[in-house]
């Protein structure tokens, strides 16, 4: 502990322990806000150590959300993963390319079209056509079951999960794109939670080698993550706990701002 506030100061070590609860909060309701908690370490932390501090929280959480939501959809799965890796790879492969400064602007490159995508997402589900066609997104708990439309081509898939494989190996922000995708698939919240928590626990897990590969993890963030881990366990109970409480619509005001909030800062430090 002492060492870790001569590394990084009270004040910082306090924004990382609130991101921490940001990303536990994130995995067991919208993960759209996790855009906070990879702004807060990328902000306090070299770009590229930040991203493998920040993936060892989120699994974490990932456990977490895995064992409070089981509805999941397994055949929407099996046509992502597979084109995950590739991502993962280029990701890693850019990582090991580029400086600090190139990787923190690649972070705010991301969250800023991450930001877009949410928006454009809104825009197209507020539409009539599709406010007629979506299924009611209440608490996870009101969730009934739903019928899945008819799923996703495989082109869209391959193109979704290349595009999240690369965005989560990088800047750990893959959660819109997931979303996008899980919305043309017109999955009910339940389903739609309880896969998308499956999903990144699964990614999470098969980007760990490639972190360990880059040698980003030190006694320094092994040891804050340690620290850490009970203000990730925290967000999770209030995600519980808010998911319940909010409707869609203000979930998503939140997200958005987060996102934006965060990607400019990074961009403009």
């Amino acid at each position: 502990m002492p060492d870790l506030i001569a590394t990084f100061g009270w004040p910082l070590l306090a924004a990382m322990a609130a991101g921490a609860v940001i990303i536990g909060f994130s995995k067991t309701s919208f993960g759209g806000v996790a855009a906070i908690a990879v702004a807060v370490f990328a902000w306090g932390m070299p770009a590229k150590e930040s991203t493998a501090t920040v993936l060892l929280l989120l699994l974490v959480g990932d456990v977490v959300a895995v064992s409070r939501y089981r509805t999941v959809s397994w055949a929407l799965l099996l046509r992502l993963l597979p084109s995950v890796l590739p991502g993962l790879a280029l990701g890693a492969l850019f990582m090991s390319v580029v400086d600090d400064v190139v990787m923190r602007r690649t972070i705010g490159g991301l969250l800023v079209v991450m930001v877009l995508l949410q928006l454009w997402q809104r825009r197209r589900r507020d539409s009539p056509h599709e406010t007629a066609a979506m299924p009611a997104l209440a608490s996870a708990d009101e969730a009934s079951p739903q019928r899945l439309s008819p799923t996703p081509r495989w082109g869209r898939a391959v193109l979704t999960g290349g595009a999240a494989g690369f965005a989560t190996m990088t800047a750990n922000a893959a959660g819109p794109v997931m979303a996008l995708y899980f919305l043309a698939s017109r999955v009910d919240k339940a389903r739609f939670i309880g896969t998308n928590a499956w999903f990144f626990f699964l990614v999470n897990l098969s980007k760990t080698p490639f972190t360990v590969g880059l040698g980003l993890y030190s006694p320094t963030n092994l040891t804050l993550v340690a620290l850490l881990i009970p203000a990730v366990l925290l967000g999770t109970l209030a995600g519980v706990w808010v998911i319940g409480k909010v409707t869609q619509r203000q979930f998503e005001v939140v997200t958005i701002t987060a996102s934006g909030l965060a990607s400019l800062a990074l961009l403009l430090r």
